[in-house]
């Protein structure tokens, strides 16, 4: 069978091999691949910047954001021949740590956890996976054609999860909640606070193609302007940041509301510099209770809530976000961007 294959630490390494068709383990699901997903970290790993191979291996199967129909499945397993499934990508580190043990391998304490087609373990991008049946998540039927938006949703149920859980800590009924940036992960995270009622807004630097109007459809406000310029106006009590933007990411930190929640979700490049007067943000969050709470990766729980949020969302809404579905032999396609990219895909059906 084909999979999509990369030497970690190598950049211009990726191709489509062949390899021996996996047989399923003990417990463990085998799964006909539908599609994956590609972002940020998987062009990372192509250009040479990340990823690490399983033990024994030159090359890394690549992909974690996966959708399949399960092939056959362990008897009394809660899985059926047909479900539709994607694959958990983080799993626990042997250890284990404390948060690990407790379930919580998305807030691993030592850095011994491994995850499928990013550390240590194959991925997604293949035509037939394997997968443990505890790390297995099914879908409602209708998510057969954008399911692989499932693990980017994960991360911002878990950022909103993080938010709610930080918000308890006392009375707290937030009505706006602004995010930065309107690629995948952020229209997500716009659609869940769509879901919870809130006044959302949404701030992009592009003025044309389908971004603007994706936000609008969720009857949210869209933005183009400066963060400085948003904030004054809207004064969310939450912050979804999800750019990794110097600017966008102070700019959020100083223009919440009082008891200000800022949630960061982008991983910022290194090597920038930026000036900022550090007391002003200091002086705002000590005097208005504000919280900064980075989030990364999910566990078994957001999957879940990730599952439901899904099921609730708009099927044409969702599929939009899906701007082109490259069959995996044109794999070069889906890493070269172009201009009106939201989510591309790789597809193996």
């Amino acid at each position: 069978m084909r999979a999509l294959t990369v030497v970690p630490g190598k950049a211009d390494s990726m191709k489509l091999i062949d390899v021996d068709e996996p047989e399923a383990g003990e417990g463990e699901l085998l799964v006909d691949a539908i599609a994956v997903g590609v972002c940020g970290t998987d062009k990372e790993i192509a250009s040479g910047e990340y990823g690490w191979a399983p033990s024994g291996h030159e090359r890394l199967v690549i992909g974690h954001e996966s959708l399949g129909r399960v092939r056959t499945a362990p008897e009394g397993s809660e899985f059926s021949k047909g479900d539709l499934v994607v694959g958990v990508v983080r799993r626990p580190d042997p250890v284990p740590c404390g948060a690990c043990a407790h379930g919580q391998f998305d807030m691993c304490r030592n850095g011994e956890y491994t995850e499928r087609g990013i550390k240590q373990i194959d991925g997604y991008a293949r035509e037939v996976w394997p997968v443990e049946v505890d790390y297995a998540v099914r879908l409602d039927p209708k998510l057969s054609d954008v399911g692989m938006l499932m693990e980017p949703t994960t991360v911002v149920a878990k950022a909103w999860d993080q938010v709610e859980q930080i918000g308890a800590r006392a009375w707290f009924e937030p009505k706006s909640v602004l995010v930065t940036g309107a690629g995948p992960i952020g229209l997500l995270a716009a659609m869940l606070g769509a879901q919870r009622g809130l006044d959302v807004h949404v701030l992009d630097r592009v003025t044309d193609g389908p971004k603007p109007q994706l936000v609008r459809d969720l009857g949210a406000t869209y933005h183009h302007g400066s963060i400085d310029d948003v904030t004054s106006k809207v004064k969310p009590d939450v912050v979804i940041e999800a750019t990794g933007v110097g600017e966008l990411v102070f700019g959020a930190m100083s223009g919440t509301a009082s008891y200000g929640i800022v949630c960061l979700t982008g991983v910022s490049s290194t090597g920038r510099s930026l000036k900022i007067d550090a007391g002003s943000v200091n002086r705002s969050i000590v005097l208005e209770n504000d919280v900064i709470v980075g989030s990364v990766n999910a566990n078994l729980k957001h999957y879940a809530d990730a599952a439901r949020d899904l099921a609730k969302a708009d099927p044409e809404w969702l599929a939009r976000l899906v701007s082109r579905r490259v069959p995996v032999e044109k794999f070069q396609d889906a890493f070269t961007a172009q201009p009106d990219d939201v989510k591309v895909v790789i597809t193996f059906d």
